[in-house]
């Protein structure tokens, strides 16, 4: 039983691994870090001003959008889709 616990996490650890690896450069990390900024700036408006669920979906967009930036990995390019930066 051991041995098929340690084989499905290895399995895990390599496929994961692979798609979670670094798949953008330099310019893709500032867009993406530049996006993640405003997102929250206006996820922090939009909570005083108007509604907290926009402000909500703002702030969660631009957080997941600084993590790609710190971590190097765009989700849509680790799914096989091309984009420009």
């Amino acid at each position: 039983m051991d041995f098929l616990r340690t084989f499905a996490r290895s399995m895990v650890n390599f496929f994961m691994g692979q798609f979670f690896k670094p798949n953008i450069q330099r310019r893709g990390r500032i867009a993406r870090g530049t996006i993640g900024v405003v997102c929250l700036a206006a996820g922090i408006i939009a909570v005083e001003k108007f509604s907290w669920r926009a402000g909500f979906i703002l702030m969660a967009a631009g957080l997941f959008a600084l993590f790609e930036a710190a971590r190097g990995w765009c989700l849509m390019r680790a799914c096989g889709l091309k984009t420009k930066l």
